[in-house]
């Protein structure tokens, strides 16, 4: 867990910080949340944080780009998703990487031609609004249409931190079994469509695809899901026509 980001916290605060004071049920899995002045820092933080993404989001917005939140845990395929996006995509799009160390998924980027600045998070968890902001003053945003945030891979703290985008995209890959989705509800709850990958490996794998979308959809009944296998264009293609349609509602 990040030294200040407070995980298990984070969806109390959201949710219910209104209607009472904080329950120790909530943090009481870590010892150091159980104290009146961290909490307090925690969400000074977490406020600060929100008003840095609503800068980012207007700025977004005066270029005329949609901005997407790509969010899943490590090795579920984002960085190749993207990669294959830069194949079969009709928009232009940049991307804003995120990793504790290397360029490496910036630099499989920028080989395919794509706008992409990397950042290094060092031990933090998650992407946060004023890293993004700071990767903004590196992106021609007047040349593209789309901006891709891939945050690090991590299922608990992005899903806490509002970097500043319109959407969010979650990925669930196959072999990562059957409970991911249950296991991290918070992440999937932001997700405003779930990719589930790497599906041809269903042969080998015992995977319940109908129990993993019905789990979802107690989580967010109207979140949109899509299976996806990197070697098929068509399912592929199906994401980039949600992007599509997505731009097309906020044009």
């Amino acid at each position: 867990m990040c030294k200040d980001c407070g995980c298990g916290i984070i969806e109390h605060r959201h949710e219910h910080s209104h209607e009472h004071s904080h329950d120790m049920q909530t943090i009481h899995a870590n010892p150091q949340l159980n104290d009146a002045k961290t909490i307090a820092v925690i969400e000074k933080i977490l406020d600060k944080n929100d008003h840095e993404a609503s800068h980012n989001r207007a700025h977004f917005e005066s270029h005329g780009v949609l901005a997407i939140n790509i969010m899943s845990s490590p090795g579920s395929g984002k960085t190749a998703l993207l990669e294959k996006f830069t194949e079969l995509s009709k928009f232009k799009f940049a991307v804003i990487e995120g990793d504790l160390q290397t360029s490496k998924d910036a630099d499989r980027l920028k080989a395919k031609g794509v706008d992409a600045y990397q950042i290094q998070t060092g031990s933090a968890c998650h992407l946060d609004a004023f890293m993004v902001h700071k990767a903004l003053h590196n992106i021609d945003l007047d040349t593209v249409d789309v901006c891709f945030v891939e945050n690090v891979g991590n299922l608990v703290c992005p899903a806490s931190y509002d970097v500043g985008t319109h959407l969010n995209i979650v990925l669930v890959s196959v072999p990562e079994g059957n409970d991911k989705i249950a296991k991290y509800p918070v992440m999937f709850r932001k997700a405003d469509l779930i990719l589930i990958t790497k599906t041809d490996l269903l042969p080998y794998i015992e995977f319940d695809m109908e129990a993993e979308k019905k789990e979802a959809r107690k989580l967010k009944p109207n979140v949109d899901i899509l299976e996806v296998n990197i070697k098929d264009d068509d399912s592929i293609k199906r994401v980039l026509n949600w992007i599509e349609f997505k731009r097309g509602m906020r044009a």
